[in-house]
């Protein structure tokens, strides 16, 4: 059982307390401690931490999700508890009191300015973030597309190495053991095999892959060395291009992986044996969508395969919410799955196999996040604090909306018509 604090108590954070209550349907969700030394909320609510009324004014000029995440990653507003707990928490009891976003009256955005005022946190918006993205240009140009992939993908190659496993895979893995020996590692070389075999590159060495939005080189690098394909990986980033590079010529690949920084809309030389793209349709657009799912189609063989794997979201922001879009991918879009099939079909292409990963996804994450955090001062060391922060966050509600089901991922399996190379099995096990 809660305990709210009462009325006696007063201050800044009582004076907060009494603006937001009416739009919370209740008390807090959390025990607030302000800037003054004042606090409201249940005692034992996770502790939120307002060290600055930049921290009201963002969240004023930007109310909900976005004002919250600057204050946070600025370090004006602070959860010093297990974030992943706090924010479950606040999701809890706003789907307990059947809360559907912020909507306050007019009435209250007066109560607010007013109090703003009253503690110096009235006044023009502070400036974004320095981490928050700025991409310009029309939607979807390459211009544009590529400037929103350099955002997030050239942050350094040495920061993603330390988060990801030593296949540098920034996808979903594919956990086939709960043996505690087995690691992500483990999973991540699963899920690389898995894509091979199903697009078929066992069944003749020496096939020709294109590999879409290929990354730090996971699926380009494996492809070659265990399934003696022939690869050309395409990216808009030039730093995992130089990433790549250097693995080929470490372990002896020159002629078998090709990597280009080039743009899924200009591959001149298709068509090949089979089409991968792992996690890369969520930044193509909803508009572009078509346009992509036929380069794909147009880019393999009569008969060869597509394999896609992506990520689905339900609900009303299909990019991922205001702090994804703003800090982490802008310009993203993703669909329910049942959409992207049909998309994909309305291309040219045979839908051989939908393989949901959600799950798989949950322990990616959880392991990412863990590694991370054990890592922290490296992080911090690498690209500053605010930075480290929009990642701890972005991990942690990456977690939480795979966890509990806003958003998933699937492998889906496709075929050009026209060849004898139909995949008859279905059922894919660890090899």
């Amino acid at each position: 059982m809660t305990t709210s604090v009462t009325s006696a108590h007063t201050g800044i954070a009582h004076d907060i307390a009494a603006v937001l209550e009416p739009l919370v349907g209740g008390d807090l969700p959390v025990r607030l401690t302000v800037w003054d030394g004042s606090a409201a909320g249940p005692e034992d609510a996770p502790p939120v931490v307002l060290y600055s009324p930049n921290a009201l004014r963002r969240m004023l000029w930007h109310p909900g999700e976005l004002g919250a995440a600057q204050a946070y990653v600025t370090g004006d507003l602070d959860v010093p508890g297990d974030l992943d707990d706090a924010l479950t928490h606040v999701w809890e009891t706003a789907r307990s009191r059947g809360l559907h976003g912020i909507r306050p009256t007019p009435a209250l955005l007066a109560r607010a300015a007013r109090l703003a005022r009253s503690v110096g946190a009235f006044g023009a918006p502070p400036p974004p973030p320095a981490s928050q993205a700025r991409v310009r240009g029309r939607l979807h140009s390459k211009v544009r597309d590529r400037a929103a992939i350099s955002h997030h993908y050239d942050l350094s190659n040495e920061f993603y190495a330390l988060i990801l496993d030593p296949h540098m895979a920034y996808s979903c893995a594919y956990w086939t053991s709960d043996d505690p020996g087995y690691t992500l590692g483990d999973a991540q070389r699963d899920k690389l095999d898995l894509v091979c075999r199903k697009l078929g590159l066992d069944r003749r060495p020496g096939r020709r892959l294109l590999d879409v939005g290929c990354g730090w080189g996971s699926l380009s690098l494996y492809a070659a060395a265990e399934y003696d394909a022939s690869v050309v990986g395409v990216t808009l980033s030039q730093e995992q291009k130089n990433y790549v590079d250097a693995r080929i010529a470490e372990r002896g690949l020159g002629g078998r992986v090709e990597i280009r920084v080039q743009d899924y809309r200009e591959i001149p030389d298709g068509p090949f044996d089979a089409v991968a793209s792992l996690e890369m349709g969520e930044h193509v657009g909803r508009r572009n969508y078509p346009v992509y799912a036929r380069a794909l189609r147009d880019n393999v063989v009569p008969g060869g395969r597509v394999l896609v794997q992506q990520m689905s979201r339900t609900g009303r922001h299909p990019g991922g919410g205001p702090f994804i879009e703003s800090f982490i991918a802008p310009d993203m879009f993703m669909r329910p799955v049942g959409e992207t099939v049909g998309l994909i079909e309305d291309a040219g292409l045979e839908i051989r196999d939908v393989h949901a990963l959600r799950e798989h996804y949950v322990r990616t994450v959880a392991v990412w996040h863990r590694t991370f955090e054990s890592r922290w001062d490296d992080a911090v060391a690498m690209v500053g604090e605010e930075a480290a922060r929009v990642w701890r966050l972005y991990l942690v509600g990456g977690g939480m909306a795979f966890r509990d089901g806003r958003m998933g991922v699937d492998q889906i399996l496709a075929v050009r018509p026209g060849g004898d190379d139909v995949p008859e099995r279905t059922e894919w096990t660890a090899r």
